[in-house]
């Protein structure tokens, strides 16, 4: 944090696996969708060495060789590792996206980094999807700091991003949210505005000036010593509030000049430990420049405030039979234990597994235990298996730089575990262990599909399974009712990822089609039918004729069948016959195709033929007795009810529960939560709810989550089944 001597451009700045765990920060950036966290990562890059002023190093890697889909979107949408080297440590920089359908990767790079940089816009400020995040990383006491882009913009105003910071992030004690430099602007140009060319350090009372494209460090002069003084005097006393020496205060207050180094180790421990939060600027270098404005403050930043992964306790672990297992933190001679945080597939190397060591070391070629438990729920199905680890390597852009080992507390890439998918653990093929694994949001956007062609319904599956393999956020569901294949996605943004990358990766084309929600029929009252079925056309003939009576039952008694034929007027043989045809009609529907549920059915009398009588006879017989019943009866259409829970601020919650009425929902009640906001509980028509994920979204201006459980299925208001119906024979 204060004036170093740092690590010059060159091959230092190329980043290899480390060699202790003390030598490694990981970090994850955060911000919403255009705040610069990529642009960032390659100011970052180049001021640590690890890309010339070109913007790319000596094997022709660059920090901007992104996914084919990313280039297309203009946009993240995929988290990526980008690791350099400063002062002889190793920073692992997790670049994720900002935008909502992509929290999967962001929560990914959350459960590999020990710390987080939180990106926010001087010209768009803080986004309520930021806020969220940065309440999570509170709730798990992960250290953060802020940094300030988008200084060049005409209404950038960094004063008042610090007090948003403070506001939005300091909670109770806005205090802890300050400023550790003052941004100095240059003469104003020709359109009035006066650019950012240099900081001044609060702590260290000097100016760094990156107005020639490096940084220089000058003594401030006239002016600039009033600005540093009141902003300097909140800093400290900021510092000192969160310090570990209780003395401190007091000799503060008392008078006492206290040391720069001092302040400076008190600032370092204060964020280390996650209770202090400073705010830097950052902004990328000019054309031609080695340095962009900030980053050598903040690569210091990371390297001496952020902790060592020996200061990140491992995830819970167990065995493979549930038993609690307790491992030294971070110990490279300890059991293996790895997590894959990302799978993909590279059309060079094939498969790809991003894997945050967290005990143990990891060789090459090694052969490691896969164990993939608790993911279920997320599509994927329980499995443990042994697999040799292929190569490993560092990634810089696409350029893959091997690497023999990667010890505790590193990240690096794993080739070829063809088994392996994200979240899988990786272990000693010995001692095989499994973590817990960490939370995802459920995609709740449906997303149904067709193969294009009969050569794309062979690649279909395969495509599709390797895609869920990559993305725990995605669920596929082959639904028995409306046998449709539906991809479950987090909104329209990751759905189009989904289909990007069925075409361009596993040359797979589908064809969307609209979702169908399974609907159920029922009788509305009693009615009778009779099954005829009469033929003779040479040889044997058919001959069965039945007569049933269909009355309603209560909600989930599916179809009962009752025989209550006197006198053998359908033969014992041909009574099972007439049930299975009733069946078989039932699953096919009488009104509108779906399966009629609910209903008794009772065979009352029918006829036989001694030689045209058959098994074949009375299905057909009972399935036409079955429709003409319904021809006579009115029919109702059931639709699944969903419990819908939304968590929603407080300023939002008039606009959802009135867009819920209007889905012909039921609120059933709504309680305070933390954090200003409301929890909405209804039950909710899924017909309505299709498209949930999106509007949601859009009525509250990303901040809100919700959930959704099936409930029962219930008669759909009349206007709504004749609408239905209608669709129905229009389609058929």
């Amino acid at each position: 944090m204060g004036d170093k001597a740092h690590t010059h451009p060159g091959a230092a700045g190329r980043a290899q696996a480390a060699d202790r765990p003390t030598s490694v920060r990981n970090v994850v950036l955060v911000g919403h969708s255009g705040s610069g966290k990529t642009t960032l990562v390659e100011a970052l890059a180049l001021t640590a060495g690890a890309v010339n002023r070109a913007g790319r190093v000596e094997d022709g890697g660059t920090v901007s060789d992104h996914d084919e889909i990313e280039h297309r979107q203009q946009r993240s949408v995929q988290l990526s590792l980008v690791p350099v080297e400063w002062n002889g440590i190793k920073v692992n920089l997790l670049d994720t996206p900002g935008y909502a359908d992509f929290v999967g990767e962001l929560r990914a790079g959350l459960r590999a980094a020990d710390a987080a940089l939180f990106v926010v816009s001087a010209a768009d400020g803080v986004d309520g999807s930021t806020r969220m995040v940065w309440e999570e990383c509170a709730a798990v006491g992960m250290p953060r700091a802020i940094v300030v882009t988008h200084l060049e913009a005409a209404r950038a105003d960094f004063e008042e991003m610090n007090r948003i910071c403070a506001e939005t992030f300091g909670g109770d004690d806005p205090d802890a949210v300050l400023p550790l430099y003052l941004p100095l602007r240059g003469p104003e140009g020709p359109d009035g505005h006066a650019p950012v060319t240099g900081l001044i350090g609060l702590l260290t009372r000097k100016l760094f000036d990156y107005a020639g494209g490096e940084r220089v460090a000058h003594e401030p002069v006239g002016d600039q010593v009033p600005l540093i003084e009141e902003a300097r005097g909140r800093l400290i006393e900021g510092i000192i509030s969160e310090s570990e020496d209780e003395t401190l205060m007091d000799r503060y207050l008392g008078g006492e000049d206290v040391d720069v180094k001092t302040l400076i180790d008190d600032a370092e421990r204060a964020v280390a430990r996650g209770v202090f939060f400073p705010v830097l600027a950052a902004a990328p270098a000019a054309p031609g420049a080695r340095q962009g404005l900030g980053t050598v403050e903040l690569l210091d930043l990371i390297t001496n405030g952020f902790p060592t992964p020996l200061e990140h306790g491992t995830p819970q672990v167990t065995t493979l039979d549930g038993r609690p297992r307790e491992l030294k933190p971070c110990d490279p001679d300890a059991p293996l234990v790895a997590e894959v945080v990302k799978t993909s597939s590279d059309p060079y190397v094939g498969r790809l597994s991003l894997v945050r060591v967290f005990s143990g070391t990891l060789r090459a070629d090694q052969t490691v235990h896969v164990s993939g438990h608790g993911l279920t729920d997320r599509g994927h199905e329980d499995h443990d298996v042994d697999e040799r680890v292929g190569a490993l390597s560092t990634p810089f852009g696409k350029v893959q730089r091997p690497v023999s080992h990667v010890i505790a507390g590193d990240l690096a890439c794993v080739a070829k575990l063809s088994r392996a998918e994200t979240g899988d653990t990786l272990s000693a093929k010995d001692d095989p262990l499994v973590m817990e694994p960490w939370e995802m949001p459920d995609p709740l956007l449906p997303l149904a599909i067709e193969a294009h062609s009969k050569a794309d319904e062979d690649k279909l599956s395969q495509g599709l399974s390797r895609l869920v393999a990559e993305d725990p956020t995605m669920r596929l569901e082959q639904n028995q009712d409306t046998h449709q294949v539906v991809l479950w996605c987090l909104g329209e943004a990751h759905a189009d990822v989904a289909l990007e990358r069925l075409r361009s990766r596993y040359g797979v084309q589908v064809d969307v089609v609209p979702h169908r929600v399974p609907l159920r029929e029922t009788f509305g009252g009693r009615a009778s039918g009779r099954g005829r079925h009469v033929k003779q056309s040479g040889g044997h003939g058919q001959f069965a004729i039945c007569e049933i009576a269909v009355e309603p039952l209560p909600n989930g008694s599916g179809v009962e069948f009752v025989d209550k034929v006197v006198g053998g007027a359908v033969p014992r043989q041909f009574v099972p016959s007439v049930e299975k045809g009733v069946r078989a009609q039932a699953r096919k529907g009488v009104a509108a195709g779906h399966p009629l549920v609910d209903v008794r059915v009772t065979l009352l009398d029918g006829k036989a033929h001694s030689v045209d009588s058959s098994d074949a006879a009375f299905q057909t017989a009972g399935a036409l007795a079955l429709r003409e019943a319904a021809a006579e009866a009115k029919i109702h259409l059931l639709e699944p009810v969903a419990e819908v829970s939304v968590l929603v601020g407080d300023d939002y919650v008039g606009a959802v529960m009135s867009d819920l009425s209007g889905r012909r929902g039921r609120v059933l009640g709504t309680e305070q939560s933390p954090g200003g906001r409301t929890l909405i509980r209804a039950e909710v028509p899924e017909i309505e709810i299709g498209r949930y994920a999106v509007d949601l979204r859009s009525l509250s201006h990303g901040t809100a989550r919700f959930s959704r459980r099936y409930v029962r299925h219930e008669p759909m208001p009349p206007q709504v089944a004749e609408r239905v119906k209608g669709e129905a024979h229009a389609a058929s």
